[in-house]
């Protein structure tokens, strides 16, 4: 029998200029041409990636789960189509040749001929090729997106989790190669430690930040120093990485060695100190506002191949100077511009192609004998285990709670593309053999794949929420802060909040304290993260778009903060699907103890008066913040409250409305309408809709209205709710007696028509109306209104205001009062409506 690491080989004949095919009609078989033949394979690859993380969604599995199961379903196929047609005497030479490729052919057809058609050995080349130019060129992104500035600012806890996190799993790695080296036919040993130590010890950051997305564990402190951990991970793997490929070569150091590692330093000098003052020169000579030529970009995008073509020719990896290059790209519109134009085509193309022609190297198979599957399992337990105690410790010397740490461990076992990439360094320099590669890739998935379930049993963030009373605005008393949580998609929506913001008047007994949150949609394209932002004191322009967008957001509320007084500002950047963003948003607002959320409606208007959906996934959103929210919610309606421009808080002038025809949700409306009103520069009307003489009740009708626990149609609870309606607004009128600012007025309607009427007929001199969703209130004053509803989310009043039907182009408030176990208790609560506003009134009548 062969020794293991014996490779069959096979003489294969290229004609280098069958490139391109002259078509069926010729007489051609595209198959036999190598472009035609690079297509459909890049299709298949692409495809059987795509499904494969399509199936593994419902898992929570990262992407790079899939694409590691792919290249290692091929070999698990590629064994059972060389045992079934091996048995019946079918020729498999070329398919079982080491590294060889089956897509499938117990899939997509028990035919030698699918495999030698679509995977000849005549393609490997080009796709290694190709392979290869895509690692190069998304290690260049990685370089350019990643900033060596947030090391700095990394904390010490952060810095020594990441060092402890490395240094028990590398010692696990080292035993474990004399052990695996005894079962291998490896020759470097001393190389061979090194990969083995690196490639257990490495956490993959972009893996991480996926993995805290889907376990929404982004906003918690344990997020974030994971984060920081791993880059600082990261960094070092890559340092250890290049010693290990200069070392790759040669068993001992020596002169070679010696030159192969000055030479390495060599580069990085120059890129620091020559190419990147070039490239800011570059963009110094862009002006502001302008992208950068065409003419540098190209130049930059040689740049990588060249430095690719240097680091390969000194001694180490291509892929190490295309991160380098990276590296010293400053961060600003440049590197936004390197990053949309490339970062979609190599990773979503060419980067699965990587891990496609891995399966060549990959032989599953050499995994053989109940020895060698016990030595993988105890890898897989003592690499875990090293990475989990080496974390724990640090994290219960920093006093951090026990199943917090263990599940930092977890978390910092995630292994990625970098792990790959040093595994099959290692196996190009012949430092690992078919069984440690095979061994080494098992190990990574495994370990990766069990993260998510693991932290999900050991880690509930919930628990660590604790419980709060002052979930409304009525709740809020009037010495104590209001704390505001208000939703961000884009800057367009920044203007009108903040103007909304201004105008609540915070004062020094009741400041406001707010929460700004920018959503953005989590696509394959970002590493996910929620971080708490600092102020940007460097002044260093943002790294890709979405940065941009966020920096001009977390600016404009930071400018906010600084001149109004009484506001605290605390800007959030969310980063999640958006199927899955209401969970983040009720996070946050449960988190911070929010009394009021507010949040953009998914329509925006437009230059004729008009509105028109921007997203329909935010009116989902909407939709969810509102059926789980943990406080009141707000959904804002702009038509340019207050304008684009933010004025001094003396000088604002507003005229509020609020439409009052009663329950929870309008007296939530009415209050915080009270609260704005006491600014200087507001003035408030009230409007509520009495039942006139002629009004029919409604009665209770369908089980669906009944059973849904907000519907106000049995005669007790609406009679308990009136009285309320009319305690709150009795004790209203007797604090605004003297007080000409607000107007109240009482109307009397019949029916959802008058209703209408009324409220088309208002003088067009307001620019907000204020009013409650009426969720589950039956109220004859509106009855027929819902039918013809565009928006149920904004109920029957806010959708009739928000329609392009209604004259006046106003902007419009919906409140919805958070509903919990005490809605009972609001009236007869400590905190009652005129308690609580009773300071307001005073400051308001003074001044």
């Amino acid at each position: 029998m062969p020794p293991q690491n014996a490779s069959q080989e096979t003489i294969v004949c290229y004609a280098p200029l069958m490139i391109t095919t002259h078509g069926i009609w010729q007489g051609d078989n595209p198959l036999d041409y190598s472009l035609p033949l690079f297509i459909l394979q890049l299709i298949l690859v692409v495809l059987t990636t795509r499904i494969l993380v399509f199936i593994l969604k419902p898992f929570r599995q990262p992407r790079v789960i899939s694409e590691i199961l792919f290249y290692a379903l091929t070999n698990v196929l590629k064994m059972i189509y060389i045992s079934i047609f091996g048995y019946f005497g079918v020729n498999c030479v070329n398919e079982h040749v080491q590294g060889g490729v089956i897509l499938g052919p117990s899939v997509m057809g028990r035919s030698s001929i699918f495999a030698n058609a679509v995977f000849p050995l005549r393609s490997v080349m080009v796709l290694e090729t190709m392979a290869n130019i895509g690692l190069l060129y998304f290690l260049f992104l990685v370089g350019v997106e990643m900033d060596i500035a947030v090391i700095r600012r990394t904390g010490r806890k952060a810095i020594i989790i990441a060092f402890a996190g490395m240094i028990l799993p590398f010692l696990i790695g080292i035993s474990f190669s004399f052990l695996l080296h005894q079962r291998t036919q490896v020759v470097k040993q001393g190389t061979f430690i090194l990969f083995l130590g690196v490639a257990l010890s490495v956490t993959a950051f972009p893996v991480l930040a996926r993995l805290l997305a889907e376990l929404k564990l982004l906003n918690t402190e344990i997020g974030r120093i994971a984060m920081s951990s791993a880059l600082v991970n990261d960094m070092c793997a890559w340092i250890l990485l290049a010693l290990a490929i200069a070392l790759g070569e040669n068993e001992s150091v020596n002169l070679a060695t010696l030159w192969v590692v000055l030479s390495s330093a060599g580069f990085i000098v120059f890129c620091i100190f020559v190419v990147r003052p070039l490239i800011f020169w570059v963009i110094q000579k862009t002006p502001e506002g302008e992208s950068v030529s065409e003419f540098y970009i190209c130049l930059i995008l040689t740049g990588v191949m060249i430095s690719g073509f240097i680091t390969d020719a000194i001694g180490t990896h291509s892929v190490f100077g295309a991160f380098i290059f990276g590296l010293v790209i400053p961060n600003g519109p440049l590197g936004v511009t390197l990053i949309e134009r490339l970062e979609d085509f190599v990773s979503g193309l060419l980067l699965p192609l990587f891990f496609a022609i891995s399966g060549l190297k990959t032989s599953i198979g050499a995994i053989d004998g109940a020895s060698t599957w016990g030595i993988l399992a105890l890898v897989i337990i003592l690499a875990c285990a090293g990475k989990i105690a080496g974390t724990l410790l640090v994290a219960l010397l920093y006093q951090m709670p026990f199943y917090d740490g263990v599940a930092l461990g977890l978390l910092m076992n995630s292994k990625g593309l970098v792990e790959m990439i040093i595994l099959n360094v290692g196996k190009d320099q012949k430092v690992l053999d078919d069984k440690s590669f095979a061994i080494m890739v098992v190990v990574a998935l495994v370990m990766t794949a069990i993260i998510t379930p693991a932290v999900t049993i050991i880690y509930k963030p919930a628990r660590r929420f604790a419980p709060y009373k002052r979930r409304t605005i009525l709740k809020t008393k009037p010495d104590n802060d209001l704390r505001t949580l208000v939703c961000i998609h884009t800057p367009r929506n920044v203007p009108t909040i903040i103007n909304l913001l201004e105008a609540a008047n915070p004062t020094k007994k009741s400041p406001l304290c707010v929460y700004a949150l920018h959503l953005v949609e989590l696509t394959g394209r970002a590493s996910a993260m929620l971080i708490v932002h600092n102020s940007r004191k460097s002044g260093r322009p943002a790294a890709n778009r979405t940065q941009a967008q966020s920096d001009h957001i977390i600016n404009a509320f930071e400018s906010f903060e600084q001149n109004a007084e009484y506001v605290s500002v605390q800007p959030l950047t969310a980063i999640s699907p958006y199927s899955t963003m209401h969970e983040d948003i009720c996070s946050v607002a449960e988190d911070k103890r929010v009394a009021f959320l507010i949040l953009p409606f998914h329509k925006q208007q437009t230059v004729d008066g008009g509105m028109e959906a921007t997203n329909p996934a935010y009116r989902v959103i909407n939709q969810n913040v509102l059926a789980n929210s943990p406080c009141s919610v707000g959904i804002l309606v702009d038509r340019g409250f207050g304008g684009n421009t933010r004025v001094a808080g003396n000088q604002i002038s507003h005229n509020i409305a609020v439409v009052f025809i009663g329950g929870p949700d309008d007296r939530e409306a009415l209050a915080f309408a009270w609260r704005m009103a006491s600014h200087p520069g507001s003035t408030l009307t009230v409007m509520r809709f009495v039942s006139g003489n002629d009004v029919q009740e409604p009665t209770s009708s369908t089980g669906r209205i009944e059973n849904d626990p907000r519907v106000l149609t049995v005669v007790t609870d609406s009679d308990r709710q009136k009285q309320e309606d009319d305690e709150f607004i009795n004790q209203f009128r007797t604090m605004i007696a003297h007080d000409d600012s607000i107007a109240y007025t009482e109307q009397v309607v019949n029916n959802g028509e008058e209703t209408v009427a009324a409220i088309r007929s208002v003088d067009n001199v307001h620019d907000l109306f204020i009013v409650g969703r009426g969720q589950g209130l039956v109220s004859p004053l509106t009855a027929g209104l819902t039918d013809w509803s565009e928006c149920p989310e904004l109920g029957a009043i806010g959708d009739l205001l928000a329609s392009s039907d209604f004259a006046a182009t106003v902007s419009v408030l919906v409140v919805q009062q958070y509903v919990g176990s005490d809605l009972a208790d609001f009236a007869l609560s400590p905190d009652s409506p005129a308690e609580n506003h009773h300071e307001n009134f005073m400051n308001h009548t003074q001044r």
